[in-house]
């Protein structure tokens, strides 16, 4: 059986009273950074392999179903918002599309052959690489997409929370993280669910890094959309460039960006 199919630790949930019931899921959630931990060599393979795609040009694309694929999604639409990057340098797919990001789509993860169909719409290519997101490591959306890459010589990952699995046999760069039995049997959006939300942060910080979109420690290629941005990059400038603080909401007006405004130093 696979692991995250286990059978959970605890029996009797709707016994416990809530106090037990979050420090037992607290508990386990704990185990997650340390199994993560242990497998960093691996990801940093990885993390390199996504930067020197992206350095020439190519594109990371993640794909997978449920919560595995909103993770994906999620983390892809947050780069150009943090990072200045462009629309379309990061993109998540999840089986069923768009719908399936609010409402499960039924049967939508069990085509091997619509993942490769998605990915075609953007026009992939082998300058680009792509990052299967799976918990089960058997998803088909997900298997069949991963397969296809790589008959395109498209290099591929994987992030996956069973051992030996289908899909990490076929990528270039496999990710195990098996964080053990879910707290609720077989619900994967729980630890499973967190391991691969942190792994898909590590990647697309320290590539966005890696990229030169990060100076110092701040996000100085931010988009401006709101008022808490604006404030933060105000105080950004005030801090590098020793300025009041009229004088950097002066420099943020006149150049539009961080980077630009902090360029005057």
């Amino acid at each position: 059986m696979k692991t995250t199919e286990s059978s959970s630790l605890y029996s009797n949930l709707e016994s416990m009273p809530v106090g037990e019931l979050l420090s037992n899921i607290n508990r386990e959630d704990k185990r997650v950074p340390v199994v993560i931990e242990k497998i960093i060599p691996q990801i940093e393979i990885l993390v390199k392999a996504v930067v020197g795609k992206m350095k020439k040009g190519g594109r990371l694309f993640y794909i997978g179903a449920g919560t595995s694929g909103r993770l994906g999604v999620v983390d892809a639409s947050e780069i150009p918002p943090t990072f200045g990057m462009a629309q379309g340098k990061v993109i998540g797919l999840i089986a069923g599309g768009d719908k399936a990001i609010r409402k499960a789509v039924e049967h939508a993860e069990d085509d091997p052959k619509q993942a490769w169909k998605d990915l075609q719409k953007h026009k992939i290519s082998k300058e680009d690489f792509v990052i299967g997101i799976a918990a089960s490591g058997r998803t088909p959306y997900v298997i069949g997409g991963v397969k296809e890459a790589r008959k395109k010589k498209i290099e591929t990952a994987c992030i996956t929370c069973n051992a030996g699995s289908d899909l990490a046999k076929n990528v270039d760069y496999p990710i195990e993280v098996v964080v053990g039995p879910e707290f609720v049997t077989g619900s994967t959006r729980m630890k499973a669910g967190t391991a691969q939300k942190l792994i898909l942060n590590m990647i697309s910080t320290a590539t966005m890094i890696q990229l030169g979109r990060v100076k110092g420690n701040k996000m100085v290629d931010m988009q401006l959309t709101n008022d808490k941005l604006i404030d933060r990059g105000i105080r950004m400038i005030m801090e590098e460039l020793k300025v009041g603080e009229k004088k950097a909401q002066a420099l943020l007006k006149q150049f539009g960006s961080v980077r630009k405004a902090i360029s005057q130093k």
